[in-house]
């Protein structure tokens, strides 16, 4: 979780402060997660082409999620894009839950309505509202990587699927940063950035992530996931210097409250 908050926090801090822009952050993101996973997979299958992974669908989705998160992050802080991106995921993977035939309790319905209650209050206009565009933009980055997520669930080998997701997604992400060339910018700070992102935490954190989620049942993992936007809140106050709204305060702690109970109704009735 450390390793996603820090993706919100290393994405805000480069597009912040103008040392790349959404699209060239997107493409080095993608393209050194790749290349981290590449040499993982060719170190454990001790070759140095291994077969790859995944599939272009898959990739879509990924770059689906990556290229409005880079964007969300040009308006949002670090902790409120992460919130909206958390709760997206969640809600996505809830709803194809329903969709595809699952009864909730009544807890369950209690839990999506606070969390997405919470959602909409954290959105709906006023002083302390974070921008319209940039909320959007991150919802539509949650739905991406609910998606995404929901297509890796029966995944024999995620790390070398990963590897080939990362793969087949940066030709996208290529043709995004062609599309707004004139406005591309780059600096040494900035690369690094999203290099630091793509290699050490999006290729290798999706590596511990896979490896620690064999020990957790869903709905445990779900649960362990509420820390990432208060981890990423918690680094913007400290390393970026944001400050965190009492709306902020609030409506986070509904939508957290809201997924833990919707997660724990669905494990109290699976039990």
């Amino acid at each position: 979780m450390v390793a996603f908050a820090a993706n919100s926090l290393l994405c805000r801090v480069a597009l912040a402060t103008g040392a790349i822009d959404p699209a060239a952050f997107t493409a080095l993101r993608l393209a050194s997660g790749a290349a981290a996973l590449w040499v993982l997979v060719a170190l454990r299958e001790r070759t140095p082409a291994p077969r790859p992974g995944g599939s272009w669908t898959s990739a879509l989705a990924l770059f689906a999620y990556a290229a409005p998160f880079s964007f969300a992050y040009l308006t949002l802080g670090a902790g409120t894009g992460a919130l909206v991106l958390f709760t997206a995921v969640q809600t996505t993977m809830i709803m194809t839950g329903l969709r595809s035939g699952e009864r909730p309790t009544v807890v369950q319905w209690v839990g999506l309505a606070l969390a997405l209650g919470g959602l909409v209050w954290l959105v709906f206009p006023g002083l302390s509202a974070p921008s319209p565009v940039g909320a959007l933009l991150m919802v539509l980055a949650g739905v991406a990587w609910g998606v995404y997520s929901l297509r890796g669930r029966d995944v024999a080998d995620p790390v070398a699927a990963t590897a080939g997701n990362f793969a087949r997604s940066t030709p996208f992400a290529l043709a995004l940063v062609a599309l707004v060339l004139p406005s591309v910018s780059l600096s040494p700070v900035g690369i690094a950035w999203a290099v630091l992102s793509g290699a050490l935490t999006s290729g290798l954190g999706y590596v511990a992530w896979y490896a620690a989620v064999r020990a957790l049942s869903a709905t445990r993992a779900a649960i362990v996931q509420l820390a990432a936007p208060v981890l990423a809140a918690a680094g913007g106050v400290v390393l970026l210097g944001e400050s965190i709204s009492l709306r902020l305060v609030l409506s986070g702690g509904a939508i957290l409250g809201g997924v833990a109970l919707a997660m724990l109704g669905r494990e109290r009735r699976q039990a």
